[in-house]
């Protein structure tokens, strides 16, 4: 909620009231997402429906953040929890860099989020999934909690890549089986 309140803040002056509209909207889902989060008894309860991620992705476009979609990748996945491991990456991506990249697609029976920063990268020999581990103005679980909710949709979240910026992949199952 907090970096939607931030874009909002930064864009209300010159943005139109659309763009403002969409703002206020996503900080109040975010902020009921983390409601959620904080009053649930379990950590990753899940609630599945079939998503549409391309359309859950859009949500987190902004100046900074660029969505590219191929096709209408479906996945049967509890829309809180994901929108949630995306903010995260988003987050962390933009905390590291100056703008973020996503990537969504279908290959092979699964649904691949890509998630790409323009900053310096994974520190080598760092595990990014550390809970506490922080390169900057975090709590450090951001990117744990991105990783167990993936693992909780029989899914994965891991680093691609090498060289400048970080690159996460996270693959969930297909809502179809096709790819």
């Amino acid at each position: 909620p907090v970096a939607a309140l931030e874009a909002l803040a930064a864009a209300a002056p010159t943005a139109p009231a659309a763009e403002r509209a969409r703002l206020v909207a996503l900080a109040v889902a975010a902020g009921r997402d983390v409601e959620r989060l904080v009053t649930d008894p379990q950590l990753v309860s899940l609630r599945p429906e079939a998503v549409d991620l391309g359309a859950l992705a859009r949500g987190l476009a902004s100046e900074r953040v660029v969505v590219t979609i191929a096709g209408s990748p479906r996945a049967n996945v509890d829309p809180t929890r994901i929108r949630q491991a995306l903010a995260n990456l988003v987050e962390n991506g933009l905390r590291h860099g100056t703008t973020v990249a996503i990537d969504v697609g279908a290959r092979d029976g699964r649904v691949v989020v890509d998630v790409a920063d323009d900053g310096p990268g994974l520190d080598e020999g760092l595990d990014p999934f550390a809970r506490g581990t922080s390169g900057a103005r975090s709590t450090g679980i951001g990117l744990w909690l991105a990783r167990a909710i993936a693992e909780a949709h029989d899914g994965s979240l891991d680093p691609v890549g090498a060289g400048p910026g970080a690159r996460f992949r996270l693959v969930l199952p297909s809502a179809s089986g096709e790819g």
